[in-house]
């Protein structure tokens, strides 16, 4: 059987917002990804992450945080993509309405979060803790999470491109505020975008690893295990944090 595709319409705060849901045979998991400041569901580097994900069979949902309407009012004054709270509370929306939708509401949870979006998606992992049970961040400002950081209970793991010192830097600050299993990857040779050859397929690699271990099961809760921090570079540990 071949993944189903099909886009959707769910309402968050009064709002309906666009999204491209995927389904694969036998789901172990469905991943909602939170993009980056400036960007939509259509980010070619999430959608690439998407798809390897659905290959290792993890469902998927790409939507956009903003309607039409705010997208077309930020890109001029740039302020929506940075009100974290919103971009949180339109991702804790679009949980909420997951839980209510037949063949989806049963598959554990798990957030992918890009630049500032992943900063939304710790924050909401937090407000959703009997709900999401990983998050992965990809070049993320998982710093602008704040107070939230310590309330997360679900695994998350950080990436980070190797050149990409100042956000390197941000995230082993993020990680240390973290209670709850964790780990900083860091893609050696990769810009913040990871557009060098190879990088943004480390990154698809890391993350389907993270999800696949963490929402294999929702009988435990999030964090049940150990937390263990850790920083890996290119697959190998280097150094517990």
């Amino acid at each position: 059987m071949a993944t189903m595709q099909r886009a959707i319409l769910l309402e968050c705060d009064s709002v309906l917002l666009s999204g491209d849901l995927a389904i694969p045979p036998d789901a172990t998991g469905l991943v909602v990804f939170a993009h980056g400041s400036g960007s939509s569901r259509k980010s070619p580097r999430n959608r690439y992450v998407a798809g390897v994900l659905q290959e290792g069979g993890l469902a998927t949902l790409l939507f956009d945080l903003l309607t039409a309407d705010e997208e077309a009012v930020d890109q001029y004054t740039r302020e929506l993509r940075f009100d974290i709270d919103l971009l949180a509370g339109r991702l804790v929306g679009a949980t909420d309405w997951l839980a209510r939708q037949p063949g989806v509401a049963e598959l554990s949870l798990g957030y992918f979060g890009a630049s500032t979006g992943a900063a939304a998606a710790l924050i909401a992992a937090a407000r959703r803790p009997e709900r999401v049970f990983a998050v992965v961040s990809r070049g993320g400002r998982s710093d602008l999470a704040g107070a939230a950081l310590p309330e997360v209970r679900a695994p998350t793991l950080l990436i980070v491109g190797g050149l990409d010192h100042e956000v390197i830097a941000l995230n082993e600050d993020a990680l240390a505020r973290l209670r709850t299993p964790k780990q900083l990857a860091i893609v050696p040779g990769a810009t913040h975008l990871f557009e060098e050859p190879g990088a943004l397929e480390q990154v698809a690699e890391l993350a389907e690893d993270w999800f696949r271990r963490h929402l294999a099961s929702v009988d435990a809760p999030p964090g049940a295990a150990l937390g263990v921090a850790s920083r890996v570079q290119s697959g190998h540990p280097s150094r517990h944090a």
